[in-house]
């Protein structure tokens, strides 16, 4: 591995009390080593507004920024810029990568979705992204996922590029072993933090433990 696994949060699809949620973040914070936040508020029946992204973001980025954690926002480079997060994180049927570079600049933080396919994460390489994700590696509940990967795929792309990658889709402490061991840069993770039954600093605790036990 080129660096150690570390943890990327997602926000929940949709955030019903801000107030809570932001104590939950905190707590997650608290729990050990987290890498970047993504503020993804999009649900089955669509996304959430621009003025509810941009609350939200206003409220949850001092705490990342506090905890030196980068802090995205899920397909919309121009919510990214009024708000000041660090970067954004796009699908393959949002703003393009190339898009979202001219709009942040150098040294934003641009993710790419590539599902399972080597091809659409080259592409996105080329196109400059920081790193891109692959997924989904076991059931979730927390977004339909189009697509099944393996971990070979991971090792496949950290022996062929320096760009970084992310595991995503079902992961929880019981079964990112595999994925650290492939070479994961990180673990994009949601339910497995923000529903664990003993709260978001003790899921955080449980991925940092599997993650060096890996």
């Amino acid at each position: 591995m080129r660096q150690d696994c570390r943890l990327y949060l997602i926000s929940p699809p949709r955030i019903d009390d801000l107030s809570s949620f932001r104590g939950a973040f905190a707590d997650a914070l608290s729990g050990g080593d987290v890498a970047c936040m993504q503020l993804r508020m999009k649900t089955s029946e669509g996304p959430a507004s621009d003025d509810d992204v941009l609350y939200a973001a206003e409220a949850l980025l001092p705490l990342a920024r506090e905890h030196d954690v980068e802090f995205l926002i899920n397909d919309r480079p121009d919510l990214a810029i009024k708000c000041g997060a660090d970067g954004v994180h796009v699908g393959q049927s949002d703003a393009s990568c190339k898009k979202a570079r001219t709009l942040l600049g150098d040294d934003a933080t641009i993710g790419v979705t590539c599902h399972n396919s080597r091809h659409l994460a080259l592409v996105a390489g080329e196109d400059g992204a920081d790193y891109v994700a692959f997924g989904a590696f076991f059931p979730t509940t927390t977004k339909e996922a189009p697509t099944k990967a393996d971990p070979a795929l991971i090792e496949w792309w950290s022996f062929a590029t320096t760009v970084q990658c992310v595991a995503i889709g079902g992961v929880t402490p019981q079964n990112c072993g595999p994925l650290v061991r492939a070479g994961a840069d990180f673990l994009a993770v949601s339910s497995a933090v923000w529903a664990c039954r003993d709260g978001p600093a003790s899921a955080v605790k449980a991925f940092e433990k599997a993650i060096k036990e890996a």
